[in-house]
């Protein structure tokens, strides 16, 4: 049986699918972004790429986990 993903993750097929970018390439668009706080990112995201807060909010929190900002 297969567990349920949770957490900012679970937004992640719905991202793809909208948005037609695979999550790695925006991840490195994040990582490369000269922007470092949350908010600042979630807002250039929604700004520069249409991406709604709560898809936005997602790939910030998952890519700065896994970077270990907090």
């Amino acid at each position: 049986m297969t567990e349920a993903v949770k957490g900012p993750a679970s937004y992640f097929p719905s991202i793809e699918k909208k948005h037609g970018r695979p999550i790695a390439e925006w991840k490195e668009l994040i990582r490369r972004s000269p922007l470092t706080k949350h908010m600042e990112l979630v807002s250039w995201l929604k700004a520069e790429y249409g991406l709604g807060h709560g898809h936005a909010n997602a790939l910030v929190a998952h890519t700065l986990a896994e970077d270990g900002v907090k």
